[in-house]
């Protein structure tokens, strides 16, 4: 399984970073290959996205939120892959974004995509995507304030 670790800082509030995270169906507009993100209910999503030159489509399930600190998730269906991100205060208007992704590649040619370092480059584009993102508009595009707690693990 890929493990990878990556973070950013961002000059905006911790709370403008937090809420723009939890706009998933923004996703899209800064990440590398997602083509839609559906946010079906609070805690589960419907990706689709092209991974090694195809289309791949799986449900997440968001296993923990809590405001200005953290949204962690599990695949439910697809390639199993699960991650948090959370969320530092810096100051008042700096914070820090930290992305833990562990994700199992799917066939030969996602492994050999691994061996090469694809998803931390990847990951490292995407953070980079959301600073340039978050810190153009000044603002975030809407905000979900609501906690998920864990459950069991299962």
């Amino acid at each position: 399984m890929a493990s990878v670790i990556e973070a950013i800082e961002v000059e905006v509030p911790v709370s403008t970073a937090y809420n723009q995270w939890t706009q998933f169906e923004e996703f899209p507009q800064f990440m590398e290959g997602v083509k839609e993100v559906r946010q079906v209910n609070d805690t589960h999503l419907r990706w689709t996205a092209e991974v090694a030159g195809r289309t791949k489509e799986w449900e997440a399930e968001v296993t923990e939120q809590r405001p200005d600190e953290r949204v962690a998730w599990r695949s439910l269906t697809g390639a199993d892959n699960a991650g948090v991100v959370t969320f530092h205060r810096l100051d008042e208007g700096r914070s820090r974004v930290t992305v833990q992704i562990d994700a199992e590649p799917d066939g030969a040619i996602e492994a050999a995509g691994d061996a090469l370092g694809m998803l931390e480059r990847r990951v490292k584009g995407d953070l980079q995507r959301f600073k340039q993102f978050v810190e153009s508009r000044g603002s975030e595009t809407g905000a979900w304030r609501g906690e998920v707690e864990p459950g069991p693990a299962g």
